[in-house]
């Protein structure tokens, strides 16, 4: 067994107006935008599932741009966790899974479930939830993360709950929702957004140094002692887990950067 897991950090998306000149060669074309963003990180979060639906052909298609080991994250459509009584998302989430994420086969990293900063924890509300996400789509194996954004959240019922049903517990770097560094799952979710685009690697040198320590320490199946948990009294079983970190929300003119840099530290 490896002594660590895969460390990927990436960026929201790959369109992106201000990238056109601050992160894409002059006169790239916008078709060949994926292309090259996939060659720059080894992961991309896709946000555009949230918003739209996709067939398919489009994620056939992402998967052939990208080059071998790439990892697309994808974030849940929008009506399968922005409802009232979530053991009814039933029906959403398979219309979400079942529209052709599986096309991306071994590119197909976790699946970012996020829920609304008005949705406060509810353990049956919630575990009515966990119990929908399948283990596989049509075959391909899935993993999933779970990202809240309300701090009824910071509990020791949610991790146990996350933990039971083998979800990672997203954790997010941002100014106002809550910070949950429980590990519940067998990878590793950080969404980083607190960044700048006064800084030009998104975060600071030192905010950098101190994520990719994290990274690695994430990677060896450790906890990161600094960070806050919900549940302190619970430790995960030490083994090696991937990490994902996504460059998200502020600085993200400087995202991109934000993950080489970061990719940079690690491989140190």
């Amino acid at each position: 067994m490896s002594k660590s897991g895969t460390i990927r950090a990436g960026m929201g998306g790959w369109t992106f107006e201000p990238w056109d000149t601050s992160f894409y060669p002059e006169k790239l074309s916008k078709a060949k935008q994926l292309q090259y963003a996939t060659r720059q990180v080894p992961s991309i979060e896709v946000n555009g599932t949230y918003y739209s639906s996709f067939k398919e052909p489009t994620f056939v298609k992402w998967a052939n741009e990208a080059p071998d080991n790439f990892v697309y994250s994808l974030k849940s459509n929008r009506f399968v966790t922005n409802r009232r009584v979530l053991g009814e998302a039933g029906e959403s989430m398979m219309r979400f899974l079942g529209s052709g994420v599986a096309a991306l086969g071994d590119k197909l990293g976790p699946i970012l479930w996020q829920f609304a900063p008005t949705k406060k924890f509810d353990p049956d509300d919630f575990e009515a939830f966990l119990k929908l996400l399948p283990e596989k789509q049509d075959g391909v194996a899935l993993r999933h993360a779970l990202e809240v954004r309300n701090d009824s959240f910071i509990v020791p019922e949610f991790p146990a709950l996350a933990r039971k049903y083998k979800a990672a517990i997203v954790y997010a770097d941002h100014a106002k929702y809550p910070d949950i560094a429980d590990i519940t799952g067998d990878f590793i979710y950080a969404r980083l957004q607190t960044g700048s685009d006064d800084n030009p690697d998104c975060y600071t040198p030192t905010g950098l140094d101190e994520w990719a320590a994290r990274a690695k320490i994430w990677a060896q199946g450790k906890q990161p002692a600094d960070l806050r948990r919900a549940d302190p009294a619970t430790d995960a079983p030490v083994q090696p887990r991937d990490v994902f970190v996504y460059f998200i929300t502020e600085g993200k003119v400087r995202a991109p950067f934000g993950a080489m840099a970061l990719m940079k530290r690690v491989a140190d």
